[in-house]
């Protein structure tokens, strides 16, 4: 018997020893509540070992190399834990308790958002800015770069949005018209787009190819939300004043359930620039049905309307006069300011995403999404009536102190010698002193009422009332209306224990309403839809109705649907190993385009209405990189991208409002990127140095304006048109330097820094044509082709070159803390007119044999198009905030975050273009030389010192 035991005690002594595992287990709590935390992301660096906690906050690793290991711990609104692990050969390691603190960069993110929406565009596309791609990034310089930074609209490696993928659930929402993500589509909704994972530059994403800077993806799935509720207020003074905002998370239950809402409102009466008023209302609802441990089917739906109004760009002139908080956009109506120029975006989306875990190592996500919705951008529209802009050319003093005689019978040859001007300056000192925008410098809305109105008088003839009459000035709303329907799928599976593959496709359809509408007749009964800038059948917008006389919900002026097919797949390898990591993906897509005019336009009669040609674009992409192990905390990165990208919709059809005509041979652009970076990881210091190099080549790029002498006629009206530009064949060469620190001074002290470097440049000559409709209804050729734009070497505009950030904060035990950054930029240039750089510019439009101007010299002509650039400044913010904790049954944390932007006001410009309106050179040279040129730069400006407060509580 005794033998019979100790066999028995033996054998499980050996079993027990052989299933021993070498490991380590540890517990995650809440630093405040001291409760486990579920679902919290725990990862050995430097390997593909990934694993959840589960509901007790337990997690575990088993089956580990015997070392150090780094491990790092990660969950949603808690500062990052990264701990370096001994382990020991057969043993599991008790890590115990691992405390997670509050991260106060998601109370940065509420903060944030207010500078994303105030995009600069004139037109319903998306936002260049890149800021909101990296409002939830953990990395130390996109922190400098999104938070301090942002509001100088500072564009990580001086790159546009259509160089990323912004994505929900893995749907891309990057809109086909410009290739740019509409954050408006999910504003005011900070709580439930909180889930976020980034990629940088071409770096590898489970979830799609990607471009050259970098990815973003928010997981709208309701299991993974942290379950509570959250209530919080906030103030401003940026693009509105005031925000509440609601959001509760359930959790799962028992029965598989989970759910998560949430609401907000922003408003504002007038925020930081003179009558830009606000009011935003979102929704937010996900709802997930978890099947068994293989299905789970979520549905997410997202209302974000946005109504606000826009502030104008302003020259030197107008802000010397009324200050940088002007805006011309508005005037006073009965009272109360009403602004011409209101913004709103209303695009639901709704999303049902199926997650299958077909086993312990391969799952595929495939999704449906919906979207529809409108983009209104309003403004003032006229006929035989005066312009109502108060800030039109001839309302400014500048107007007359910039006249000349250029009549060649009384203007001295002198004149016309090298240096000379073309002309004799003839200032009007007195009528620039009495200028109009001395005494009306805003819309005048009665005046355009009074305009619209006849007067109904009595026997005496004395004015009783006013009668609508024929509307010479109306209110309309360039509207955007979508409807876009998305399948795609997506796959990852880990084919080895070094291998992960990750693989997808997906296809949208896009049909894209646009038309003028009219929404108010200002007093009048009806306006004729007309165009009086042409003669005879060239003033019907629509040949098929003509003379219409409109009224407010009528289309009118141009209708169109524009149509996109868009197919994409994706497969990527990630290779793991112990010193050296490498991926190599593959990319292909298909976009078709097409327009179907809705009217005959009396200019372009035979090229206006149906249906165009389809136009199909076919791309491919390549890209790899590896990261080199120098040690468990040093490492070196290498990514390298090339590819080839479809143009825009908005760029394929240039003159989409009036003509079926696309631009001709046009092909896709490539672009090629190398990064490399140096990365030091440890528990106190992290660092990042970076290089980076970005090659755009035969980008295309469209806009619109008033040239006048554009063009080669002896008659001076004829030379004067309202044009639309393509520059075609456009390179870009962005190179550069990152650099982030952090270190962990002391438990409660820690110092960042952050540096960006960089020349952004164009880096060819591109081709430029006018497209002049008053060309195409006199029966000629509306394209004019004017040949290469010299726009080698000069600046991409409208981005600081240079930035830098140093940063000290200090986080109490007691759950208070305090923070201040200095941030320095310079190096932002205006953004040049390409007709100006091309040789028509010295073409003399009144020289039978297109000689140019005989005045013309060139240091004259280098000066003139030396490029501006702005003064560099300096921004000082400071943070802080508090914490309590109240206990009981149901405890409850109440919060309070502040911050206080640009303390000491200062006064910057954030961009800028020129006018092209003078294009050539003896009008742009007669009206920068007088001194007080009427069409200089127009620019656009930084908020000065605004605060902001957001008092929340959790429970």
């Amino acid at each position: 018997m005794k033998k019979l035991v100790f066999s028995a005690l033996f054998v499980l002594q050996v079993v027990f020893v052989f299933a021993q595992s070498t490991g380590f287990t540890g517990k995650v709590v809440d630093s405040k509540t001291q409760k486990p935390l579920q679902n919290v992301v725990a990862s050995i660096q430097n390997t593909t070992l990934t694993t959840l906690t589960n509901v007790s906050g337990v997690f575990t690793f088993n089956e580990l190399s015997a070392g150090s290991q780094l491990l790092q711990i990660k969950s949603v609104g808690f500062k990052d834990q990264l701990l370096v692990v001994e382990v020991e050969v057969g043993k599991i390691l008790d890590l115990g308790i691992i405390v997670l603190e509050e991260d106060i960069t998601f109370e940065q993110q509420i903060n944030l958002i207010t500078i994303l929406e105030n995009d600069l565009g004139d037109d319903n596309s998306g936002s260049e800015n890149t800021a909101g791609l990296l409002q939830a990034s953990r990395d130390v310089f996109q922190q400098a770069a999104a938070f301090n930074w942002g509001q100088a609209r500072f564009r990580i490696r001086g790159l546009d949005n259509e160089y990323s993928n912004t994505m929900i659930n893995g749907v891309s929402m990057n809109k086909l018209l410009d290739n740019r993500p509409q954050w408006g589509n999910w504003g005011g909704l900070n709580d439930a787009t909180r889930n976020q994972e980034f990629t940088t530059g071409s770096a590898p994403s489970d979830y799609t190819f990607g471009g050259i800077l970098g990815t973003q993806e928010i997981n709208t799935r309701a299991s993974i939300y942290r379950k509570g509720t959250r209530l919080s207020y906030a103030g401003t003074q940026t693009n509105y004043n005031w925000r509440a905002m609601m959001t509760h998370a359930s959790g799962m239950n028992k029965k598989g359930w989970a759910f998560v809402i949430s609401a907000s409102r922003r408003w504002a009466q007038e925020a930081y620039f003179e009558g830009t008023d606000y009011a935003a209302n979102s929704l937010f609802a996900s709802i997930e049905k978890k099947f068994n441990e293989k299905h789970s089917l979520n549905f997410t739906t997202i209302y974000a309307q946005n109504r606000r109004g826009r502030n104008s760009s302003n020259t030197n002139e107008i802000t010397s006069i009324a200050g940088i908080k002007y805006n011309s956009f508005w005037g006073y109506q009965d009272g109360e300011k009403r602004n011409s120029r209101d913004r709103e975006v209303e695009e639901p989306i709704n999303m049902l995403t199926h997650y299958w875990k077909i086993n312990d190592k391969t799952q595929l996500t495939s999704n449906v999404m919906y979207q529809f919705g409108k983009i209104g951008n309003s403004r003032l529209d006229f006929v035989n009536a005066a312009n109502p802009d108060p800030t039109y050319y001839q309302n400014l003093p500048s107007y007359f102190t910039s006249l000349y005689n250029n009549d060649p019978e009384t203007v001295p040859s002198s004149a016309y010698e090298p240096g000379g001007l073309g002309g004799v300056f003839t200032p009007n000192l007195i009528g620039a002193m009495d200028a109009p925008f001395f005494t009306n410098r805003q819309i005048d809305w009665n005046a355009m009422y009074r305009a619209n109105t006849t007067p109904i008088v009595d026997e005496n003839g004395i004015e009783i009332g006013r009668a609508p009459g024929q509307s010479s000035y109306v209110l309309y709303e360039d509207r955007t209306d979508d409807k876009l329907f998305v399948a795609n799928t997506i796959l990852s599976s880990q084919l080895s224990d070094n291998i992960v593959m990750n693989a997808g496709a997906s296809y949208s359809r896009l049909k894209s309403s646009n038309f003028q509408m009219l929404t108010d007749l200002l007093g009048g009964s009806s306006f004729l839809d007309t165009d009086p800038f042409q003669e005879g059948t060239a003033q019907q917008p629509d040949l098929n109705n003509p003379n219409r006389q409109v009224r407010a919900g009528d289309k009118y002026g141009y209708n169109y649907n524009l149509f996109a097919d868009h197919i994409d797949a994706f497969t990527q390898f990630k290779f793991t190993y112990k010193k050296i990591d490498f991926y190599l993906a593959q990319s292909y897509s298909r976009k078709t385009y097409q327009r179907e005019g809705l009217y005959r336009n009396g200019i372009y009669a035979n090229s206006s209405f149906g249906k165009s040609d389809k136009i199909e674009f076919d791309n491919f992409g390549f890209k790899g990189g590896l990261t080199y192990k120098i040690s468990g905390q040093q490492f070196l990165n290498f990514n390298s991208l090339y590819m080839s990208k479809a143009p825009s919709m908005r760029n394929v059809f240039f003159n989409a409002r009036l003509s079926n005509l696309p631009i001709r041979d046009l092909k896709s652009e490539t672009v090629s990127n190398l990064d490399m970076s140096y990365i030091i990881k440890t528990p106190t210091f992290k660092a990042r140095f970076t290089g980076f190099f970005a090659n755009i080549k035969d980008a295309t790029e469209t806009s619109f304006f008033f040239a006048e002498g554009a063009f080669e006629d002896n008659d001076a009206d004829e030379s004067d048109a309202f044009v639309a530009e393509i520059v075609t064949g456009l390179d870009k060469l962005n190179i550069g330097g990152e650099v982030g620190l952090e270190y962990q001074i002391t438990s409660t002290i820690k110092a960042t820094a952050a540096a960006s470097y960089g020349q952004y440049t164009y880096n060819s000559n591109p081709n430029v044509v006018l497209n002049d409709d008053s060309r195409a209804a006199r029966g000629l050729s509306p394209l004019v082709n004017l040949g290469e734009s010299k726009l080698k070497n000069y600046r991409q505009p409208g981005i600081p070159n240079q930035a830098y950030a140093v940063g000290l904060e200090y986080r109490d035990p007691k759950f208070w803390w305090v923070g201040a950054n200095v941030n320095y930029l310079a190096d932002t240039y205006v953004d040049v007119s390409s007709v100006l750089r091309t040789n028509s510019f010295l073409r003399n439009p009144f020289d039978a044999n297109g000689f140019q101007f005989p005045e013309a010299t060139q240091d004259r002509v280098d000066e003139l198009l030396k490029q501006e650039k702005f003064n560099p400044y300096t921004l000082v913010n400071l943070t802080g905030g508090k914490s309590w904790r109240v206990s009981g049954k149901n405890p409850i944390t109440l919060g309070l975050f502040v911050t206080l932007n640009n303390i000491f006001d200062v006064q910057y410009k954030t961009g800028g273009f020129e006018q092209a309106r003078n294009a050539n050179y003896r009008e742009l040279n007669q009206d920068v030389s007088s001194g007080t040129p009427a069409f200089a730069p127009r620019y656009f400006y930084g908020f000065g010192r605004t605060y902001f407060f957001n008092f929340y509580i959790n429970f």
